[in-house]
């Protein structure tokens, strides 16, 4: 296959979906969906083995994303599509004309470079508008894109470059142009290096200004479905990262699916606009998805380059958004600086409480939505008015004010939290997916929330649930397979029906709402041959506002343990609020208050499992584990076999008979 194709899609159904040049304009459906459960497959013992979901928009017959910006300067010129941060502060509104049109001056600079159809154009940048625009000018003139996370080492940037066999990357400053250059040497044919902050775009622009519009549109009446549109390195929790081919008709048919069923989301049900500011990093799928599927349903982005809290919070009052995409670590530091605001505020008990009937507020209504239950009583709804001009209205305020719903992915929010932004009035669609399949595969259907689920299959998905409880998929957004760089075409992954093995363990339940149990190579086997998943152990110490990380050990082990890293602001609050703020970091890992709290936390989790999966023993670490130290993946996830390589000695030691933090 060549490097301009890729798989198959993985449905012969179709409709006019994102137009081409001369094809019809679509027409997107009227008013929400309705919400169709999942067809269901049960095995002889009356176990759900298989949930799927009609697709709400079929697979694509033609057109590109390369289309997107076009289809919408058609139909809505003046609509706004876009903000862009200004230089000292503020937003300029963006219009679907104006993009259009910078869109197609930085793809005809892309061809006046040499640039030519089926090249691999990286990207290296935080998230920006910058990257958006480049990503859809690549598309216009049939470029296959590759993303690069900034922090990636001059090893991994060398590695995916030549992979990848780009010919062309853009970075953001003189940083990533100084690790380009070094590495340019092992790269002969790398051709082009462009910097955002030194007007690559405007560079780019001026150069193909000679050059007429038809050499664009040629190009992308091209390209199809089946076209690459980008190569996402997965950023490997071992060994090196493997190109995911990903298709234009992959992400059509994740986007716009999506938008359709997450129609409060997406769509305007008031007088105010839909309207978010993405925050995730543009080298991460679900990032990537975030931002065509708001560009293919007109939604109001604007790009934000720091996920750090001060900056965030700034950001989001500032923009004002509607709805957010997040990953769980965000909403827990919003979650645990509230709560550090009221402790030093004196007030630390006052929102326990709130936290309590939030929790309560959230699981008895989503428990009315699905028929499980009558919904918040009187007093409980009293309560929940108290503590909402109290408490919850600054929860919101966190948020900018105005968001209404967020899309947390990436990792298993944890029924508490999600239960609790749901009692404060923000309510939390929760999903799964990988890399592979083009962000999420599974959804909380609106209206139809169950917690401690990541919901059901999405428009167009099927779930299996294999006898060994490996997830298996399949659908119009799965990939065809890996990049070949020897060959140069893609190295088929799903089996001959099209199922993707994922790797994850799970559960399907009667109404086929999926639960995550872990890793499949994460689960533990105790010497006494007891199988344990630490995903849910881990999951809610995180949530606690002392605890950045934990990972919890075991494997061939008689009972499970746990190493643990303490997050920063919830560290620094303890430590005003029990005068110990001078104490060395390598004293305080060992002070006995630090531990007592650390070990309530442990004491809470483990009431969630039987005693023989309740961890026993712990040790605090005096550092986080970082991704510079090769502890945590680009997207923040847990390396367990380097964790467990460098900490050897820490681990051996909880396993003596004389540790002091005995459980």
């Amino acid at each position: 296959m060549s490097a301009q194709n890729s798989a198959a899609p993985q449905t012969a159904a179709a409709r006019t979906a994102v137009p081409g040049a001369g094809q019809p304009v679509p027409q997107r459906p009227q008013g929400p969906p309705v919400l169709v459960p999942p067809l269901l497959r049960r095995a002889r013992d009356g176990v759900v083995r298989q949930a799927e979901v009609p697709p709400i928009v079929t697979f694509p017959r033609h057109g590109s994303l390369a289309d997107i910006p076009f289809t919408n300067a058609a139909e809505d010129p003046d609509a706004v599509v876009l903000a862009r941060r200004r230089p000292g502060g503020g937003w300029d509104d963006v219009t679907c004309a104006e993009f259009a049109d910078q869109v197609r001056a930085v793809a005809r600079g892309l061809i006046a470079s040499g640039m030519r159809p089926g090249d691999r154009l990286a990207i290296m940048a935080p998230t920006c508008f910058e990257w958006t625009l480049l990503d859809f000018a690549a598309w216009a003139v049939g470029l296959i894109t590759v993303p690069v996370y900034p922090t990636s080492s001059a090893a991994q940037v060398r590695w995916i470059l030549q992979d990848a066999g780009v010919t062309g990357i853009a970075v953001q400053d003189v940083e990533g142009a100084r690790l380009v250059s070094g590495i340019r040497g092992a790269l002969p044919w790398l051709r082009h290096l462009w910097q955002f902050n030194n007007g690559a775009l405007d560079q780019l622009a001026a150069a193909g200004r000679p050059l007429p519009d038809a050499l664009v549109t040629e190009r992308r009446s091209a390209l199809g479905p089946d076209n690459v549109a980008t190569l996402i390195y997965t950023s490997g929790t071992t060994g090196r990262p493997k190109g995911c081919v990903l298709t234009h008709g992959n992400f059509m048919s994740e986007t716009d699916n999506a938008v359709e069923l997450l129609h409060p989301v997406f769509q305007a049900v008031s007088a105010e606009p839909a309207s978010t500011i993405l925050f995730l990093p543009l080298a991460h799928v679900f990032g990537r998805m975030v931002a065509i599927g708001c560009l293919r349903a007109r939604v109001r982005l604007g790009h934000a380059p720091s996920t750090d809290t001060d900056a965030l919070i700034a950001d989001f009052a500032a923009f004002r958004p509607t709805f957010l995409l997040a990953i769980p670590y965000v909403l827990e530091k919003i979650h645990n600086r509230a709560r550090a605001t009221a402790e030093e505020m004196r007030r630390g008990s006052s929102f326990d409480r709130a936290e309590k009937v939030a929790v309560r507020y959230g699981e008895t209504s989503t428990a009315a939505l699905t028929g499980a239950g009558r919904g918040p009583g009187l007093g409980l709804r009293a309560a929940r008015g108290l503590y909402d001009a109290l408490v919850y209205r600054r929860i919101r305020a966190a948020l900018g004010g105005h968001v209404r719903y967020v899309i947390s992915g990436g990792s298993p929010l944890g029924r508490r939290l999600t239960a609790f932004f749901a009692g404060a009035g923000i309510e939390v669609y929760e999903g799964y997916g990988l890399t592979e399949t083009t962000a999420a595969v599974t959804c909380t259907p609106p209206l139809k929330p169950k917690l401690g689920t990541v919901g059901w299959p999405m428009p167009g998905t099927s779930v299996r649930i294999a006898a060994d409880g490996e997830i298996l998929l399949k659908g119009g957004s799965v990939f065809g397979g890996y990049w070949d760089a020897e060959r140069q075409s893609v190295i088929p992954e799903t089996d001959a029906q099209g199922w993707l093995a994922t790797g994850d363990v799970g559960a399907l339940d009667d109404e086929g709402y999926l639960t995550i149990t872990g890793r499949k190579k994460d689960l533990i086997i105790t010497s006494g041959g007891k199988n344990i998943a630490p995903a849910p152990l881990e999951d809610w110490l995180r949530a606690h506002p002392l605890i950045s990380q934990c990972l919890v050990i075991g494997d061939n082990r008689n009972y499970l343990t746990a190493l643990v890293t303490l997050e920063r602001d919830g560290l620094g609050h303890w430590r005003r609020m029990h005068g110990k703020e001078d104490l060395p970091m390598r004293d305080l890992v060992r002070d006995s208050d630090l531990r007592h709290a650390v070990q309530q936390a442990v004491n809470e989790a483990n009431q969630l499992v039987s005693h023989a999966e309740a961890i026993r023993r712990f040790t605090i670490l005096p550092g986080d584990f970082t991704e510079a130290a090769g502890h945590l993946t680009p997207s923040l996830k847990i390396r367990r076999d380097a964790i467990v390589r460098d900490f050897h000695r820490e681990i051996e030691a909880l396993y003596g008979p004389t540790h002091p933090d005995a459980a």
